[in-house]
């Protein structure tokens, strides 16, 4: 359970009764605006976090990464590597009672590829999924793919649609998107916009006797102070991706209610960074994105901003990841360096010591990570002549289509490796990946042909070394373009009450299902 991974204390205080308690309501809280509920079409925390209860995924993944039965009983891998065969649980229903099939399975692969913002690098190798009977579905690749297995262990990767619902029309114009039907341990009930979310018990999941609580309700809180003490009265019971200042969360874990941990992020890999739209002005000019670089100081924001919760981050890749390159270069802070490339640039020093204005938006809800980042930035690139104009957005929604419309000169961001570039890191860079309308795609603009290259061989190459090489070459090569200015790892935590058990303890944490969550007597 996740509360194990917190500590002794809480593992001593999470060991299960004999036999789970039934019932009850659970109060998760979510800080921000949700966009749209089908993770198919959609990503990020606010989707995936409901999503992963409405929707199931045909695998799970453990604590360590080894993957697990879920929709899928079984599966096996050809000699090749060309094509993996899963054997659907024949007891599985969507929540309309309709049996999920392997039609459903090979309808959501093509939902996924053509509509997740990074869909075409994440089932790239995919050529198509055959469905010889209802309940098996066979992955037939073009090339082999070691991120499959991973990129199907989530909801919030590869939800299973039913054809049925989402397979009439255009799928982002579906209804249902915000009132899903899916195959989860919770069904829809309830979606006020800005206000809560309520999913209810569903008595057809396929896993006997559970789920075991009645109901999850989302409340939508955006005052984070006002969340952080309904969190104290127990009012909300747990939130992950924690949105609560450094200090509020001091005082959460010093609550004898409560527990903080930092356990579930494994897979999500997070990233902070500045990202630059490169098409036009400035920006366009390396020498000022590689300016902007060497004027932000990455020990302040770690150390000061962030109180040591986070580590500098030099490149597109996740510190924790095997393929991490730790020769990058770090962008240690040199102002001088930076008014040199400014200078070399073309952009000289006017009148009012400035050289040029820059709007920077930053990602709501998220105070320590991204708007008191931003807030700094303000004045630190003024050192060098760069005007920055703070926008904030007053949600996640209008943020997000605001960047996602190419509507901007620099964010701050919070962006997820997804456990292995395939999957969360390809998306950023790939030249066809520049899709207007679409968070969290290459909305950059940026255009390489050599990363587009190393991006497609690393994609395919299963031996480690070689593969290392690759990613190696690639994170060379961004480090020096700069599309993004990287900043730091994301400091996550999640908070919950000392009375709940049975919470996910895989790397994906509040991205799995929560069917075996329940409420301790």
């Amino acid at each position: 359970m996740w509360c194990a991974a917190v500590s002794g204390s809480a593992a001593a205080q999470a060991a299960q009764p004999a036999q789970p308690a039934r019932g009850g309501n659970l109060n998760v809280l979510s800080i921000t605006a949700i966009n749209s509920l089908n993770p198919a079409i959609q990503s990020g925390v606010a989707t995936g976090v409901p999503a992963a209860q409405l929707f199931a995924s045909l695998l799970q993944a453990d604590a360590r990464w080894q993957f697990k039965p879920y929709l899928a009983d079984s599966w096996s891998a050809a000699p090749d590597g060309l094509s993996y065969t899963f054997k659907l649980n024949p007891e599985a229903r969507f929540h309309d009672g309709k049996p999920v099939t392997s039609a459903d399975v090979a309808f959501s692969a093509e939902a996924v590829r053509a509509n997740h913002p990074f869909g075409p690098a994440m089932l790239a190798a995919l050529d198509k999924v055959e469905t010889p009977d209802p309940h098996t579905a066979v992955f037939r690749l073009k090339q082999p793919d070691p991120a499959l297995l991973l990129a199907l262990s989530t909801p919030s990767l590869m939800p299973i649609l039913p054809k049925h619902v989402y397979g009439d029309g255009p799928i982002r114009q579906n209804p249902h998107n915000n009132a899903p039907i899916g195959s989860g341990p919770f069904r829809f009930g309830e979606y006020k916009p800005g206000e809560y979310l309520v999913l209810e018990r569903f008595d057809g999941f396929f896993r006997k006797g559970r789920p075991y609580l009645d109901k999850i309700t989302y409340n939508i809180v955006p005052d984070r102070a006002a969340a952080a003490l309904a969190m104290q009265r127990g009012d909300i019971q747990y939130v992950a991706y924690a949105p609560f200042r450094i200090a509020d969360l001091d005082r959460l874990a010093a609550d004898p209610k409560l527990v903080v941990g930092k356990a579930g992020y494994e897979g999500v890999g997070a990233l902070n960074w500045l990202a630059f739209n490169v098409r036009q002005g400035p920006l366009a000019n390396l020498k000022v994105r590689q300016a902007i670089a060497y004027a932000i100081d990455r020990d302040f924001i770690t150390q000061k901003l962030q109180r040591g919760r986070s580590q500098p981050a030099l490149g597109p890749i996740h510190p924790s990841s095997p393929l991490y390159d730790k020769t990058l270069n770090p962008y240690k802070l040199d102002l001088a360096r930076a008014n040199q490339l400014l200078d070399e640039a073309g952009f000289a020093r006017k009148a009012d010591g400035m050289r040029f204005a820059l709007r920077l938006d930053f990602l709501p809800g998220a105070p320590d990570t991204s708007q008191l980042v931003a807030e700094y930035l303000r004045p630190q690139l003024a050192k060098v002549g760069v005007q920055v104009q703070l926008r904030p957005s007053p949600d996640f929604p209008t943020w997000s289509q605001r960047i996602a419309n190419w509507d901007f000169d620099m964010t701050t961001d919070a962006v997820f490796n997804w456990g292995d570039p395939v999957i969360g890191v390809a998306r950023t860079y790939m030249s066809s990946n520049i899709k207007k309308g679409v968070i969290w795609s290459n909305t950059q603009g940026y255009a390489n042909a050599e990363v587009d290259k190393l991006l497609a061989q690393g994609a395919v190459e299963t031996d480690p070394a070689r593969r290392k090489a690759i990613y190696d070459r690639f994170q060379q090569i961004v480090n020096t373009e700069l599309p993004v200015a990287w900043l730091n790892t994301t400091p996550y935590s999640t908070v919950a009450s000392k009375q709940l058990r049975g919470l996910p303890d895989g790397i994906w944490g509040v991205f799995a299902p929560f069917d075996e969550v329940y409420w301790a007597k």
